[in-house]
């Protein structure tokens, strides 16, 4: 997400100071359970991209934070979103449609890249500006007084998005402002100065998004909808166990396997040749039986980094 408000795209170097606003988290969900920090802003002047670890959960020219959710069946039971801090609601945008970024609509969202949004001023020349929300769902009005923790819209997939999202950007006197790195100053080149999070959320370099069990390949959209069942029949032609996961690197590798009884036992490594913003990975064995055996069927996966296992999950069922 490019910028909205602002048109210079350049990055601000402001140390935190006592005047400058603490930000709550502008999501009402839980990191790590229904949503997850899919992209930080870019801190690479160049055509490459880094986020402020230094690490590539990024993309050239991104200014702001992405808060995704799982699946759309996350967006469908409605997300809230939240004022990150008190001030005046500068302006507001509603009425597009929630739909996946394609060229054959491009033309339509040339222009309004942010979609559906909201933009708050919080004096002193701050601008937190909230992007992709559901339509329909804005609940505030140009020139509303909101508190901290209003809740101003529900997380959508409007705009230029192919994953439902809510971009958040920071802006100060016109730059953009990494609320994680507000001097400007990455992991790549010193300490980080003070956040201007009143809570810092927990940093994740990738991770599983969701895990389970098919009776064939699964189909990628069904799995970003959420409505990929996660077990198979007795009569299944196969037995395929699957997995959905953000922030893969070149070199990254995702291990992943499943056993049952009987013996049955399946494991395969997938080895990245690029990076990944998102990635589905799925293998199994056939059926040589008429049925498959009743009991336990445990999956597991591990996404391993520099030969370090950075996250893990585990999925079983009852074949009854």
């Amino acid at each position: 997400m490019r910028g909205v408000i602002a048109t210079v795209l350049t990055l601000a170097a402001t140390t935190a100071g006592a005047k400058d606003p603490k930000f709550g988290f502008p999501l009402d969900c839980s990191l790590g359970e229904n949503c997850y920090i899919q992209q930080y802003l870019d801190h690479d002047p160049g055509p490459a991209w880094n986020d402020f670890t230094c690490s590539t959960l990024s993309y050239d020219g991104h200014r702001g934070t992405d808060i995704a959710l799982p699946t759309l069946a996350d967006m469908d039971q409605g997300i809230d979103i939240v004022a990150a801090a008190p001030g005046r609601v500068l302006a507001v945008r509603d009425g597009m449609e929630d739909t996946y970024f394609t060229q054959e609509n491009a033309a339509q969202i040339d222009g309004r890249d942010c979609g559906n949004r909201v933009a708050i001023g919080h004096g002193g020349g701050w601008i937190t500006d909230y992007c992709h929300m559901k339509k329909g769902s804005i609940a505030v009005k140009k020139g509303d007084r909101v508190a901290m923790g209003a809740v101003l819209g529900q997380v959508g997939l409007s705009g230029r998005t192919q994953f439902p999202h809510l971009h958040f950007s920071v802006q100060h006197r016109g730059s953009h402002v990494d609320p994680f790195a507000p001097d400007g100053v990455t992991q790549c080149q010193g300490p980080l100065a003070d956040s201007l999070w009143l809570d810092p959320p927990v940093y994740e370099p990738g991770g599983v998004i969701d895990v389970g069990f098919a009776p064939g390949v699964p189909d990628y959209q069904v799995i970003k909808a959420g409505a990929q069942d996660k077990t198979f029949s007795a009569d299944a032609d196969a037995a395929v166990f699957w997995v959905f996961a953000f922030g893969l690197r070149k070199d990254d590798e995702i291990k992943y396997g499943f056993e049952g009884p009987a013996g049955i036992r399946f494991e395969n490594t997938a080895v990245f040749d690029r990076n990944q913003a998102l990635v589905m990975r799925s293998g199994g064995k056939r059926r040589k039986g008429k049925t498959w055996p009743k009991g336990t069927y445990s999956g597991t996966v591990e996404l391993i980094r520099n030969d370090e296992v950075f996250d893990t999950r585990s999925y079983k069922f009852t074949l009854e």
